[in-house]
């Protein structure tokens, strides 16, 4: 699963393939969950309350590129990073 970003301790993930709705895996710690794309909302699993919110905030700020990412790994071409949270 090809990492596309990094920030305060979170990766961001997206899978080559992957089923829909687009989506994208942040990981914490012991912590993961699954954010849509194209609503920037949670759609399974858990993140601490402070971690959420800076996922969202990212998400919000990139979900073009998020978007452009997802075609790019159905296609199964090569993802290019996002640049993090600052």
């Amino acid at each position: 699963m090809p990492e596309l970003c990094r920030f305060f301790g979170v990766v961001i993930k997206m899978f080559h393939d992957d089923h829909n709705p687009p989506h994208f895996h942040a990981f914490y710690g012991e912590d993961d969950a699954i954010f849509d794309i194209r609503h920037v909302s949670l759609l399974k699993g858990k993140l601490p309350p402070r971690v959420l919110g800076f996922v969202t905030e990212w998400a919000a700020m990139h979900q073009n590129e998020l978007l452009d990412r997802w075609q790019c790994a159905q296609a199964g071409e090569a993802l290019q990073g996002i640049d993090p949270l600052e």
